[in-house]
């Protein structure tokens, strides 16, 4: 599983990746919890699992040197103020606003603090900067379509060293330790668990490896992306009443498309008939057994969100924007103040 996960990723060879309890989140805390105190820490915040890492920078590791640079659903943060003599720790791509950094050019090559990345709707849909990066995580979920039980968790060289020199404040419970004796644990890097992994969950995993590798790996699945993703922004130019959430064309997920409605009487309904019509929206789509939980996040602003990762097949969004349309009308008749 290492191995192709590395290939398919087109991880740097002397880049380690290793397999880690309790999906993406899992991955995240263990570099969280493992890695920062050494340097102040910036925290970027756009989205609801931005804001879960804060949280718990904040008021689990009580660190007290912490900048938490924030943004409304829609946008992002100004990349421009990020210190990267800092620790930094931020999402690729947010899965409940669809807005992502628009590529690593805002990332300093030459850093003395560490970029801990959540990637996990962005790595094989979304080409990686991986000099850029020093923590990337992900879950076997999202654009490889597998299950969610395991996280991957890939460092760089300079997490290693941070890893042998800097020992946390704070204890450390057992599936969050990557070293031994002050030294980095190599075993979890050559696929040794901390905790029994599901083989049902591993298997289902290489056949989606096995799937990726069959229509061109890597490029192939990016291009799969690109091709969903302008299904929907096609349509968004010519529908009057939507529009992406994300502001920025730049920084639009080709993953996780937000949507947001636009038109008149939308606007003029109050925040819960807002909410209200969204959700019967995405209610009479279940209902005609035309999608499924298309519903916006509960924290973000009601609207639609449709997953377009590369396991989509683009005929099928072709398909579901023409009902988008219809559920759109009989809400509108439903709703709209005569």
């Amino acid at each position: 599983m290492i191995a192709r996960s590395r290939s398919l990723a087109e991880i740097p060879d002397d880049y380690i990746l290793g397999i880690v309890p309790a999906s993406d989140t899992g991955a995240v805390e263990m570099a969280l919890w493992s890695l920062l105190g050494a340097r102040g820490v910036d925290v970027l915040v756009w989205e609801s699992f931005g804001k879960g890492w804060a949280t718990d920078v904040l008021t689990q590791l009580k660190l007290a040197d912490v900048r938490v640079l924030d943004a409304d659903y829609g946008d992002l943060p100004d990349l421009t103020q990020v210190d990267f003599s800092r620790d930094v720790v931020f999402t690729w791509n947010g899965t409940t606003s669809g807005v992502r950094v628009p590529d690593g050019d805002w990332i300093a090559a030459s850093r003395a603090g560490l970029t801990i990345c959540d990637a996990t709707s962005a790595i094989f849909g979304i080409e990686m900067p991986w000099d850029k990066l020093d923590v990337v995580t992900y879950s076997w979920q999202k654009v490889l379509g597998g299950e969610g039980a395991h996280g991957m968790l890939v460092l760089s060289p300079r997490v290693v060293e941070r890893l042998e020199e800097h020992t946390p404040a704070w204890p450390l419970p057992k599936i969050f330790r990557l070293t031994k004796g002050g030294k980095l644990d190599a075993e979890i890097f050559k696929g040794q668990t901390i905790n029994t992994p599901s083989m049902l969950a591993v298997e289902d995993a290489l056949d989606s490896l096995a799937w990726a590798g069959s229509v061109g790996g890597g490029p192939a699945l990016r291009g799969r992306v690109a091709g969903n993703f302008a299904v929907i922004e096609e349509w968004v130019e010519r529908t009057p009443w939507v529009d992406f959430l994300a502001s920025d064309k730049r920084t639009r997920s080709p993953t996780s498309v937000c949507l947001k409605v636009v038109d008149g009487w939308f606007a003029a309904l109050d925040a819960d008939r807002q909410a209200g019509a969204a959700k019967r929206m995405v209610a009479i789509l279940e209902e005609e057994g035309v999608a499924f939980d298309v519903g916006s996040y509960r924290s973000a602003p009601p609207g639609l969100r449709i997953w377009a990762g590369a396991t989509v097949e683009r005929e099928d969004l072709v398909r579901l924007v023409p009902w988008l349309d219809w559920a759109h009308g009989r809400v509108k008749n439903e709703f709209a103040e005569v």
